[in-house]
């Protein structure tokens, strides 16, 4: 994941995603050094996830931690051309990004 600088001025951004199933969603990203435990989503009726932070502006890399797991999306990971938020890492899997303007 490339870094991102770190401004004075932080932005709303949210990020959320899709799983039912799951019993426990985080994001991992350049915002905070990918440190999957730092940012946990809240799930709501419908099977999504999601949270509010507050973001330096420009471009911020992230994953999901679905359970354990690191996707860009749940379902969405490898090769693959459905994701229009997600970006090859040099990893061969995705990164969620997120542009906070």
């Amino acid at each position: 994941m490339k870094k991102s600088k770190r401004n004075k001025n932080p932005r709303p951004a949210q990020l959320s995603c899709h799983a039912p199933q799951a019993q426990a969603v985080s994001v991992a990203g350049t915002f905070h050094d990918r440190y999957p435990a730092a940012t946990p989503l809240a799930r709501d009726a419908s099977g999504d996830w999601d949270v509010h932070l507050d973001l330096p502006p420009g471009r911020h890399e992230s994953k999901f931690v679905v359970d354990g797991t690191w996707c860009c999306e749940p379902g969405c990971d490898g090769p693959h051309h459905g994701c229009p938020k997600c970006v090859p890492n040099p990893s061969g899997t995705m990164n969620r990004v997120v542009d906070n303007a």
